[in-house]
Protein backbone atom coordinates (compact mmCIF):
# COMPACT_ATOMS: atom_id res chain seq x y z
CA UNK A 1 0.00 0.00 0.00
CA UNK A 2 1.27 3.61 -0.54
CA UNK A 3 1.11 6.20 1.19
CA UNK A 4 1.39 9.59 0.63
CA UNK A 5 3.46 11.27 3.31
CA UNK A 6 4.46 15.35 3.69
CA UNK A 7 6.92 16.77 6.43
CA UNK A 8 5.88 19.42 8.02
CA UNK A 9 9.33 20.05 9.48
CA UNK A 10 13.22 19.22 8.74
CA UNK A 11 13.27 17.03 11.84
CA UNK A 12 10.23 14.98 10.83
CA UNK A 13 11.31 11.51 9.85
CA UNK A 14 9.46 9.40 7.34
CA UNK A 15 8.05 6.10 9.36
CA UNK A 16 9.44 3.21 8.79
CA UNK A 17 9.67 -1.07 10.24
CA UNK A 18 12.29 -1.36 12.85
CA UNK A 19 12.26 -5.01 11.46
CA UNK A 20 11.23 -7.62 8.87
CA UNK A 21 8.30 -8.85 9.56
CA UNK A 22 6.47 -5.66 12.08
CA UNK A 23 3.16 -5.37 12.15
CA UNK A 24 3.15 -1.54 12.39
CA UNK A 25 5.62 1.24 11.83
CA UNK A 26 7.20 3.57 14.45
CA UNK A 27 6.77 7.11 14.45
CA UNK A 28 9.07 9.42 16.10
CA UNK A 29 8.37 12.65 18.29
CA UNK A 30 9.92 16.15 17.00
CA UNK A 31 7.97 18.19 19.44
CA UNK A 32 7.36 17.77 23.19
CA UNK A 33 4.89 20.28 25.15
CA UNK A 34 3.20 20.22 28.12
CA UNK A 35 0.08 21.43 28.06
CA UNK A 36 -1.59 23.78 30.63
CA UNK A 37 -4.71 23.04 32.66
CA UNK A 38 -5.40 20.62 35.71
CA UNK A 39 -4.97 17.57 33.85
CA UNK A 40 -1.44 18.34 32.28
CA UNK A 41 -0.48 16.36 28.97
CA UNK A 42 2.91 15.76 27.02
CA UNK A 43 1.81 16.49 23.74
CA UNK A 44 4.29 15.20 21.27
CA UNK A 45 3.91 16.08 17.65
CA UNK A 46 5.67 13.86 14.65
CA UNK A 47 6.17 16.71 12.61
CA UNK A 48 4.39 14.31 9.71
CA UNK A 49 0.84 14.10 8.09
CA UNK A 50 -0.47 11.73 6.08
CA UNK A 51 -3.03 10.89 3.30
CA UNK A 52 -4.47 7.65 4.17
CA UNK A 53 -6.86 5.95 1.63
CA UNK A 54 -10.36 6.37 1.33
CA UNK A 55 -11.92 3.30 3.05
CA UNK A 56 -9.18 3.00 5.86
CA UNK A 57 -8.29 4.27 8.91
CA UNK A 58 -4.78 4.65 10.70
CA UNK A 59 -4.72 2.98 14.45
CA UNK A 60 -2.17 4.70 16.13
CA UNK A 61 -0.95 3.00 19.43
CA UNK A 62 1.95 3.12 22.16
CA UNK A 63 5.46 1.02 21.57
CA UNK A 64 5.73 -1.59 24.11
CA UNK A 65 8.47 0.85 25.60
CA UNK A 66 6.29 2.72 27.12
CA UNK A 67 6.02 0.36 30.09
CA UNK A 68 9.47 1.70 30.77
CA UNK A 69 8.29 5.20 31.22
CA UNK A 70 5.73 6.45 33.34
CA UNK A 71 3.23 7.06 30.54
CA UNK A 72 -0.07 6.44 29.40
CA UNK A 73 -1.54 7.32 26.28
CA UNK A 74 -4.43 9.45 26.93
CA UNK A 75 -7.06 7.73 24.43
CA UNK A 76 -5.22 4.63 24.65
CA UNK A 77 -5.46 4.09 20.78
CA UNK A 78 -5.40 7.12 17.91
CA UNK A 79 -7.72 6.80 15.32
CA UNK A 80 -6.51 8.84 12.02
CA UNK A 81 -9.66 9.09 9.71
CA UNK A 82 -8.98 9.04 6.22
CA UNK A 83 -9.95 12.48 5.66
CA UNK A 84 -7.56 13.98 8.54
CA UNK A 85 -4.81 16.04 7.11
CA UNK A 86 -3.21 17.53 10.01
CA UNK A 87 -0.05 16.77 11.99
CA UNK A 88 -0.29 13.12 13.72
CA UNK A 89 0.02 14.02 17.51
CA UNK A 90 -0.50 12.25 20.63
CA UNK A 91 -0.88 13.08 24.16
CA UNK A 92 0.28 11.31 26.63
CA UNK A 93 -0.28 11.63 30.69
CA UNK A 94 2.56 11.33 32.45
CA UNK A 95 2.82 9.53 36.15
CA UNK A 96 6.65 9.59 37.07
CA UNK A 97 9.98 10.27 35.05
CA UNK A 98 11.41 9.94 32.54
CA UNK A 99 9.15 10.70 29.63
CA UNK A 100 9.71 10.60 25.93
CA UNK A 101 12.08 13.14 24.23
CA UNK A 102 11.84 14.78 20.67
CA UNK A 103 13.90 11.93 18.68
CA UNK A 104 12.56 9.01 20.45
CA UNK A 105 9.98 6.75 18.67
CA UNK A 106 6.50 7.47 20.73
CA UNK A 107 3.85 5.41 18.71
CA UNK A 108 2.88 2.75 16.45
CA UNK A 109 1.16 3.00 13.47
CA UNK A 110 -1.39 0.65 11.25
CA UNK A 111 -3.58 1.66 8.58
CA UNK A 112 -5.94 -1.19 7.88
CA UNK A 113 -9.15 -1.54 5.57
CA UNK A 114 -12.25 0.31 7.86
CA UNK A 115 -15.12 -1.92 7.98
CA UNK A 116 -18.43 -0.50 6.85
CA UNK A 117 -20.71 -1.05 9.83
CA UNK A 118 -24.75 -1.16 9.54
CA UNK A 119 -27.08 -2.44 12.66
CA UNK A 120 -29.94 -3.98 13.24
CA UNK A 121 -32.06 -3.30 16.17
CA UNK A 122 -33.46 -6.20 17.72
CA UNK A 123 -35.49 -7.28 20.59
CA UNK A 124 -33.08 -10.27 21.39
CA UNK A 125 -29.81 -11.30 20.60
CA UNK A 126 -28.65 -14.86 20.23
CA UNK A 127 -28.00 -16.84 23.96
CA UNK A 128 -23.52 -17.75 24.50
CA UNK A 129 -22.18 -19.62 27.33
CA UNK A 130 -20.95 -16.22 28.60
CA UNK A 131 -23.74 -14.35 28.50
CA UNK A 132 -23.91 -10.99 29.66
CA UNK A 133 -20.72 -11.76 31.86
CA UNK A 134 -18.10 -9.32 31.97
CA UNK A 135 -15.07 -7.87 33.70
CA UNK A 136 -13.51 -11.47 34.92
CA UNK A 137 -16.28 -13.57 34.49
CA UNK A 138 -14.41 -16.00 32.52
CA UNK A 139 -11.96 -16.86 34.86
CA UNK A 140 -8.26 -15.09 36.17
Amino acid sequence: MNIKIKKLNDSARIPKYANDGDGAVDLVATSKVMTQGSTGYWEYGTGLAIEIPEDHVGLLFPRSSISEFGLVLSNSVGVLDSTYRGEIKARFRAFAKPEYNVGDRILQLIIIQRPYLEFQEVSELSSTNRGDGGFGSTGK
